[in-house]
C-alpha cells in the first residue's frame, strides 16, 4: 500500500512508537495515539487495524473536529427517521458502520460532553442507541483515538471525562515530533523527493545539494512530516534542471514581495529601499555588463550572476530582504544564490 510506504525512519523514538503500536495491534483493546499535527497519527491507526485480527473488517474514520457539535452524536451513533429536523430516514452511524472492525476517532479532545457520555457507554457496554430510538444496538468495535492535546490536563480542567480517558488509555502511543528525529529528515526528504521525481517522469533523481539538505535538517518543522513532504515536493517540482542537484528550498509558500498585507499591517519603506529605488536607466547603467564573448558558457553565466548579486547587495546596503525584493526573488531564493557563490558572511569566496 502507498500509505504504508510513508513509514520511513530509523530514529529510536520513532521505531519505539511503531513497535509499541505493532504489539498493541494484536490485542482487542482501545489505543490512544498522541502527537502533534503531521506526525502520522492516522498511519499508526491504520497499522493498528491492519495488524489486528480485525484486518478484514472495516476501518472507519471520523474527524471529531470536522462536524458541528449538534451533528457529532448523530454521526457517531446514527438516528431514526424523524428524530430531528432533516432526518428523513433511519441512518446508521459510524459505530454501526465499523461493526466487526475498527473505529478511528481523530481529534478526540474536541468531543462535546454529551458525546463523551455516549461514547463511554458504547466503549463500556458494547452497545449504542441511535438518536430517537428506544432500544440499544449491539456493536463489536475496537476504538482507536488520536489527539494532539494532553488529555490528563483536560481532565483536570473539567473538559474531558476521567472515566472515559481510563477506558480509552489501555495503551498510549506517543509519536515524536520531527524535530526530535533529526536522523530521519534526510531519509524522509529523499523518499518524498524520489516519488515526486518519478511523478514528473525524470530519468534520475539528482539529489539535494549539501546546502539544501543542511537547511532541511536545521529547520524546526512545526508541521512535522506533512510539512516536510510539502516542502520537498514543492522544491522538486519547481526545479527546472533534473541533471543538477536541487538547491532551492522554500519553506513558506506564501512568502512573496507581493503578498497582501495582513489585517492592521501598514506599508513601511526601509531606508535601504530608498537607496535601491534609483531610476531604471541609472540601475541598468550601474549593473554589471555581461562579456561580449566567451569560450566557457557556464563559467561566464556564473560570474555574471555573482557580479549581479554583489552589485545588488552593495546597492541595498547588504540588507538581504531588500536585495531579494529588488531582484524579484524570495528571501530563500536569494540565500541559496548567495550560498552558491559563497557570498554569505563567514563563507570564503
Amino acid at each position: 500500500m502507498e500509505r504504508a510506504n510513508q513509514f520511513v525512519g530509523q530514529s529510536l523514538a520513532f521505531l519505539d512508537a511503531v513497535e509499541r503500536a505493532s504489539r498493541a495491534a494484536q490485542l482487542n483493546r482501545p489505543v490512544l495515539v498522541i502527537g502533534e499535527r503531521g506526525t502520522g497519527k492516522e498511519l499508526i491507526a491504520e497499522r493498528l487495524h491492519h495488524l489486528s485480527s480485525r484486518w478484514s473488517g472495516p476501518l472507519v474514520t471520523m474527524n471529531c473536529a470536522a462536524l458541528p457539535e449538534n451533528l457529532i452524536e448523530a454521526e457517531l451513533f446514527g438516528h431514526e427517521a424523524g428524530s430531528f429536523t432533516g432526518a428523513g430516514k433511519t441512518r446508521h452511524g459510524r459505530f454501526e458502520e465499523a461493526d466487526g472492525g475498527t473505529l478511528f476517532l481523530d481529534e478526540l479532545a474536541t468531543l462535546s460532553s454529551p458525546a463523551q457520555d455516549r461514547l463511554l457507554r458504547a466503549v463500556e457496554y458494547g452497545e449504542i442507541t441511535r438518536i430517537g430510538a428506544s432500544k440499544p444496538v449491539k456493536v463489536d468495535v475496537r476504538i482507536v483515538a488520536a489527539t494532539n492535546e494532553h488529555l490528563p490536563a483536560l481532565v483536570d480542567q473539567g473538559r474531558f471525562r476521567a472515566d472515559l480517558l481510563d477506558r480509552l488509555s489501555f495503551e498510549v502511543v506517543t509519536l515524536p515530533p520531527l524535530r526530535e528525529r533529526k536522523d530521519d529528515i534526510p531519509l524522509l526528504a529523499e523518499h518524498f523527493a524520489r516519488r515526486m521525481a518519478a511523478e514528473l517522469e525524470w530519468d534520475n533523481w539528482p539529489g539535494f545539494s549539501a546546502g539544501a539538505m543542511a537547511e532541511l535538517e536545521h529547520y524546526a518543522w512545526p508541521g512535522n512530516v506533512r510539512e516536510l513532504r510539502n516542502v520537498v515536493e514543492r522544491a522538486v517540482y519547481r526545479w527546472e534542471d533534473p541533471e543538477r542537484s536541487v538547491d532551492a528550498i522554500q519553506f513558506d509558500p506564501f512568502q512573496s514581495p507581493w503578498a497582501p498585507l495582513a489585517a492592521g499591517e501598514t506599508i513601511s519603506v526601509p531606508q535601504s529601499a530608498a537607496v535601491s529605488a534609483a531610476p531604471f536607466e541609472e540601475a541598468v547603467a550601474a549593473a554589471p555588463q555581461p562579456p561580449a564573448s566567451t569560450n566557457d558558457f557556464r563559467g561566464a553565466v556564473a560570474a555574471y550572476e555573482r557580479a549581479l548579486l554583489e552589485d545588488a547587495m552593495a546597492r541595498n546596503r547588504f540588507n538581504q530582504r531588500a536585495t531579494a525584493s529588488a531582484l524579484g526573488l524570495s528571501y530563500d531564493q536569494l540565500r541559496h544564490a548567495l550560498r552558491r557563490h559563497k557570498l554569505l558572511d563567514g563563507e570564503a569566496a
